[in-house]
């Protein structure tokens, strides 16, 4: 079993990341200048940029030690790894910018430097992804493993035990249990737990003669008098305390804490396009990849709006008002699969396998989602995104909100052309609760890695939807 600290392994991480930028100067010198496969002027001398990969290197380790770049991540995605890397090195290459503009060394080559961020982002992104991939299985076969007590045997302690038991990579092992009401699991067979070691008030005996690195309070409400004695013995014992609270069902997938007029409070709903930064970043690629799709399918999106024209009478848009960001209502645009209709029929009705409505093309369209292309126009406009949870119609979300729980919750972001449930099958005639606990998951654990796994998604599992009608 293999048990270093974190300090030393936080240092460990420092100098393989400068070992590694280093490594990428070499590499991004041999291609920029003795590869010949890109043109250049004449460089700087090789010391004099040896010098700045260097003072480079330096700054780096030092702002990711402010972004606590270096702490243990055993329980954080590779998502948040990947993002730090790339605030890391862009502000790195802003404050080695500026030291060359204050020592005035002009000569340094700009496509060089790009090169060098970019190589910097991939290599380290690279070595960190094997890392953490490499810890992982050691985890999984039994090594590094971090030990946990749970205070609570009830429904709470039992089910955070089940969830554990479904991520073996993480490396966590349960030892036991301490309850003041209970000596064993009730009804359910034991086997499928640790034992109940003790009550809780033996927990100082156990954190004296057991190795453990944290304690899980999992006790109900009307037990949170015991909190204050529990933490106080884990915090003279050097462990860690962890509190789930008992209105955990009421909570999202990964809460936030916040600070107001100086009380701690736990956002109920944290949503990671709340923060304007992240907002900027899918913004910025949503108009970009809507812009590269509509110059690509051009030639395609002619061709379809002749065929509409030359098969049915009536215009080629089809234009429909559905409910968006913030429950404001906008024009949603599709290629028009039906015959022409009235506003009411198109507005409240369902379309059905052998709809009447639809033309031969239409059917077509639907089914390959052609229909769908001038929605990148929508995303251009801002009414919509390329990724997200799908718009209903006004009719429909008035009933929805009623029938089905947190519906309602799908509109604090931007609806998409496609989304977490359409990757995963969820389209046309499916389960719209199914549909909704995929569209609040990804609202909550957003990403911009998780935007580009649906999108790929998409194209893999092809445009072809047997449920659209």
């Amino acid at each position: 079993m293999v048990r270093q600290s974190h300090g030393f392994l936080s240092q460990i991480y420092a100098v393989t990341d400068f070992i590694c930028i280093q490594l990428v100067f070499l590499f991004s010198w041999w291609l920029k200048f003795d590869s010949g496969l890109i043109p250049f002027d004449n460089p700087l001398s090789f010391h004099r940029y040896v010098l700045w990969s260097v003072i480079y290197g330096v700054v780096a380790i030092l702002i990711s030690y402010f972004f606590n770049f270096y702490t243990p991540k055993r329980k954080k995605r590779f998502s948040y790894e990947l993002f730090t890397i790339v605030q890391v090195h862009f502000i790195s290459v802003l404050v080695l910018l500026s030291f060359l503009f204050v020592f005035k060394e002009l000569d340094v080559s700009r496509s060089y430097l790009l090169l060098f961020l970019v190589n910097n982002i991939l290599f380290i992104s690279f070595y960190r992804y094997v890392l953490k991939a490499s810890l992982k299985h050691y985890r999984q076969k039994g090594y590094n493993k971090q030990f946990l007590l749970i205070i609570g045997a009830g429904s709470l302690g039992r089910r955070f035990y089940k969830n554990l038991k479904r991520y073996p990579e993480l490396g966590y092992e349960v030892l036991g249990f301490l309850d003041d009401y209970q000596t064993e699991h009730g009804n359910e067979h034991d086997s499928n737990y640790k034992p109940i070691l003790g009550k809780v008030d033996e927990l100082a005996v156990f954190l004296e003669k057991m190795l453990v690195d944290e304690v899980i309070i999992a006790l109900p409400l009307h037990a949170h008098e015991k909190y204050a004695k529990i933490i106080n013995v884990c915090e003279k014992a050097g462990v860690k305390t962890l509190i789930i609270p008992d209105f955990y069902d009421y909570l999202p997938s990964r809460p936030y804490f916040d600070n107001f007029a100086g009380i701690p409070l736990i956002n109920v709903r944290d949503i990671p396009l709340d923060e304007f930064r992240n907002r900027f970043f899918k913004r910025a690629f949503d108009i970009g990849f809507a812009s590269a799709a509509i110059l690509i399918t051009s030639p395609l999106l002619l061709l379809v709006a002749i065929a509409i024209k030359l098969s049915s009478p009536g215009p080629i848009i089809f234009k429909q008002e559905r409910v968006g960001l913030n429950r404001r209502t906008f024009m949603m645009y599709k290629f028009r699969s039906m015959k022409v209709q009235t506003d009411e029929d198109s507005d409240t009705k369902w379309t059905t396998e052998d709809d009447p409505r639809k033309t031969k093309l239409g059917s077509f369209l639907r089914k390959t989602s052609l229909d769908e292309l001038p929605q990148f126009f929508n995303v251009l406009f801002g009414h919509m995104s390329v990724v997200g949870p799908r718009p209903e119609r006004p009719y429909f979300v008035e009933q929805f909100k009623e029938e089905i729980p947190k519906y309602m919750v799908k509109h604090h972001i931007r609806p998409g052309i496609t989304g977490w449930a359409q990757s995963n099958g969820l389209r046309g005639d499916t389960s719209i609760e199914d549909r909704i606990k995929h569209d609040i998951f990804y609202i909550e654990n957003w990403s911009f890695l998780f935007d580009i796994k649906i999108i790929y998604r998409t194209i893999i599992n092809g445009f072809i939807n047997k449920n659209a009608y």
